[in-house]
């Protein structure tokens, strides 16, 4: 698995990334309002997202999208450059724990605020350039999310995911002209992009729209199993391998660790493209 570059290495000719932070839950919670209005754009926190989910729990806070935008310009002059908060933004919860169901939890983000315990990629640079695609971020919340990459986090970590232990991990950097790209791009935006909100995204990625996405539950498993067998093949690991890392994931229910091995074997046969 080592044989592919660390997340924090730049390298020329592929995608790059830069972890970042946005609004701390205690220094800035002077801006944070509790209920909605028209102004004001939800505060994304750690505990909302789960893999693949950005609504798994209900938000809490709003922030009113001028004072935002002032608050992360801070002396910069605002000439309407692009900022983050404005696009997609694929993010990971910060407070996790080798012990749970499962530690690295990755999701993407609608344009929104966020929290410090859901750091996200930077998207924008200064001058509102972006400087990662939409397609790198699905891609990469395939390979976050993969039983995988979960398997070497929880070897390093015990209740905190910082950008050290991220940047740490070995990402393969494939673009779109590499054959093992396409299939899982596909797979995660159809269980990314299922609500109306991940319209403009789904636009991007080819998807069409959240009506394409995948909503029930038998599906996205099947989705999710076959996601995790590409990976798994992209890693290089042999069956026992795999199999092997399934087993250091005690909470997960033995039928889904199944369904993910019989997955791994699909992909070896040519039956998972």
């Amino acid at each position: 698995m080592l044989q592919f570059p660390l997340l924090g290495e730049k390298i020329e000719g592929v995608w790059n990334l830069t972890l970042c932070n946005e609004f701390h839950m205690t220094n800035d919670n002077k801006l944070f309002r509790a209920e909605p209005a028209r102004s004001r754009l939800p505060l994304y926190e750690g505990k909302i997202i789960w893999q693949f989910e950005s609504s798994f729990s209900s938000i809490r806070y709003w922030i009113d999208e001028k004072e935002g935008r002032a608050a992360l310009l801070g002396r910069d002059p605002d000439i309407g450059q692009k900022l983050d908060y404005q696009w997609y933004r694929l993010g990971f919860r910060d407070i996790a724990a080798n012990t749970h169901e499962r530690t690295l939890i990755a999701a993407v983000i609608p344009p929104a605020f966020h929290g410090n315990k859901l750091p996200t990629i930077k998207v924008f640079d200064e001058n509102g350039k972006q400087i990662v695609q939409s397609v790198n971020q699905i891609f990469l919340s395939a390979i976050w999310n993969s039983f995988v990459m979960d398997s070497i986090i929880r070897m390093k970590i015990t209740t905190t995911l910082n950008f050290f232990y991220v940047y740490q991990l070995p990402i393969p950097r494939l673009t779109e002209k590499d054959s093992a790209f396409k299939p899982i791009v596909d797979r995660a935006a159809r269980l990314i992009c299922t609500t109306p909100e991940f319209d403009d995204l789904a636009k991007e990625v080819g998807l069409g729209s959240h009506k394409n996405g995948v909503t029930n539950e038998v599906e996205r498993a099947r989705l999710r199993a076959e996601l995790d067998g590409l990976v798994a093949h992209l890693y290089g690991l042999t069956e026992a391998e795999f199999a092997y890392i399934l087993t250091t994931f005690p909470i997960v229910p033995d039928p889904v660790k199944v369904a993910t091995l019989n997955a791994y074997r699909d992909v070896e046969r040519g039956l998972v493209k």
